[in-house]
């Protein structure tokens, strides 16, 4: 039987599916279109009754393996579980999001199926049985548009490449319990600390404050911090500061860090090397803080100012609270 069909690597956050997971789904349904190709969601160790809202979002069927805490990614466990759902499934494409999950899942995958990954990508095409997928190269100066011709092709998708669906809680599908037994673990966890402690993910987040090396340190953050809580955002960094040290890895966006399409996108103290850019320029509006006017990024930001952050971004603030504390009188 040759392969066919789309098989959706789906993450969680509590009970609700994660946008990126959502966009997989939105891309997957988008890509079978008319010709009858079926959607597939697998769901590992979510919570209760994962399967509605997994089909609302594009999922023609879901499989669903029970056990395990969801919040927990066990790599072996994760790759078996994918492994056994492709081998029932037999897809031409399985999509993953391209984050920390992703990005270790895919190749494992790739190699237990014999098939081919591609990383990062901002685009997906199927036709024909042929997978074609778009993706940075040269520090994100550059795209690339790779043919997989082995299958299945197992693709990581950056966040915000693809537009989910309207949810459609009507739309008929399938659930089943995929009959898994998970292999005897080789590694234990024994204890979790969480590096960030941002209230919004910041992926999701409509407006994300970003400091790079020009903020001189992690007392920095703590400003832009005020800002982005004010906006109901989250605070983000570029490469130099987490390798500094100034703040956690988790908060990197760019090339090697996160990708982030928000509303609005303060990046403060960045000069706007392309690797950076490849994580933030998709962002609806960009405005540009730097001492040194002649940054790259005021050339692709929409709005810039040149000056110290110290003065604007705290004056910023108290004029952004002003405003809200007026409208809500």
């Amino acid at each position: 039987m040759s392969a066919s069909g789309i098989l959706v690597i789906a993450e969680f956050d509590g009970a609700r599916p994660l946008a990126a997971s959502a966009e997989c789904l939105g891309l997957a349904r988008r890509l079978v279109g008319s010709s009858g190709g079926m959607v597939t969601a697998l769901a590992i160790g979510a919570g209760a009754e994962p399967g509605p809202k997994l089909i609302a979002a594009g999922a023609d069927r879901v499989l669903h393996a029970n056990g395990g805490d969801p919040a927990e990614y066990d790599s072996e466990h994760w790759t078996a579980c994918a492994a056994y759902a492709a081998g029932m499934v037999r897809p031409r494409l399985i999509l993953a999001s391209h984050n920390s999950r992703g990005a270790d899942l895919a190749p494992r995958l790739a190699f237990r199926l014999q098939g081919a990954v591609a990383m990062g990508c901002v685009a997906v095409e199927l036709a024909g049985g042929k997978v074609t997928a778009t993706r940075p190269c040269y520090g994100g100066n550059a795209r690339e548009v790779v043919a997989i011709e082995a299958a299945p092709a197992v693709v990581t998708l950056r966040n915000g490449c693809a537009e989910a669906l309207a949810g459609e809680d009507a739309r008929p599908g399938e659930i089943a319990a995929l009959d898994f037994t998970p292999p005897p673990r080789r590694v234990r966890v024994v204890g979790r600390h969480r590096d960030s402690g941002e209230d919004v993910r910041l992926e999701d987040a409509r407006v994300v404050v970003a400091g790079g090396r020009g903020v001189d340190g992690p007392e920095g953050f703590a400003v832009l911090r005020n800002l982005a809580q004010t906006l109901g955002g989250a605070v983000g960094a570029s490469r130099v500061p987490c390798d500094l040290g100034w703040c956690p890895h988790s908060m990197q966006i760019g090339l090697t860090g996160k990708t982030v399409t928000p509303d609005l996108y303060f990046a403060v103290g960045i000069s706007g090397a392309g690797h950076h850019l490849a994580g933030c320029g998709g962002a609806r509006s960009i405005v540009a803080i730097n001492t040194d006017a002649g940054a790259p990024i005021f050339r692709h930001a929409h709005f810039g100012v040149i000056g110290d952050f110290r003065q604007i971004i705290p004056e910023l603030t108290r004029v952004i609270a002003n405003v809200q504390r007026t409208d809500a009188a």
